[in-house]
């Protein structure tokens, strides 16, 4: 439905109240622009809810997950990450997403 090229993940936490327009400005300053066809993943500091910002070209979209029980699997140290899709839907899944590989072959890391 919406294309996405190329998938963000910022280590720093983000406040979840956040709306769209809050949102753009953390990826702004973050990763210094918001390009088309680019999802932005953020989470809060419990790591159990994300929050992702798709650009399609036209608008913004702003998608927001929760989990009941566990965490997110998030990096506490870095900046930024790019995400291959496969990795993205493993995160998304609350798995150890940094275990999958180019491929979709789970290494040990």
């Amino acid at each position: 439905m919406i294309r996405v090229d190329a998938i963000w993940l910022a280590c720093e936490p983000m406040d979840m109240r956040a709306g769209t327009q809050t949102a753009l400005g953390r990826v702004v300053k973050v990763f210094g622009q918001a390009r088309p066809h680019h999802a932005y993943l953020f989470a809060n500091r419990r790591a159990n809810r994300m929050k992702a910002l798709v650009h399609d070209g036209i608008g913004m979209w702003l998608a927001a997950r929760q989990l009941n029980v566990g965490r997110f699997v998030w990096p506490k140290e870095g900046n930024t990450l790019a995400l291959t899709r496969a990795q993205m839907d493993a995160l998304v899944l609350g798995l150890p997403w940094q275990r999958i590989g180019e491929a979709g072959v789970i290494t040990l890391v």
